[in-house]
């Protein structure tokens, strides 16, 4: 009966460790790893930034993103909505906005009343 229980319990151990999904792995290959990212940035409706990092975009608790821009070699922080989409290993930009396949634009801003 004892030994019965250690192994179930030892089963159920190693099923439980190797039960990450692949947006948590995804999630920390993003977080811990030097990866290039595209980046679009919207303030109030209009996009102010589009591009690409060299490799690990910061974040700061006021929303404030931070990484070098491969454009141009510079250090660039930025405020405001801003979609980061790593890339994978040789993964090219995504599509162009509008193109089935690419990301979406975000919706119109409203204007004040």
């Amino acid at each position: 009966m004892m030994r019965t229980t250690t192994i179930l319990l030892i089963a159920g151990l190693a099923v439980a460790a190797t039960g990450c999904t692949e947006s948590r792995r995804a999630r920390n290959a993003a977080t811990w790893s030097d990866q290039p990212a595209d980046i679009t940035c919207w303030t109030y409706g209009t996009e102010t930034f589009s591009g690409r990092s060299t490799g690990k975009v910061e974040y700061n608790d006021g929303g404030r993103i931070a990484f070098v821009d491969a454009a141009n070699g510079r250090y660039t922080t930025i405020d405001g909505e801003c979609r980061v989409v790593y890339l994978a290993e040789g993964e090219e930009a995504a599509a162009a906005p509008g193109d089935p396949a690419g990301p979406v634009s975000p919706p119109p801003a409203v204007p004040e009343a």
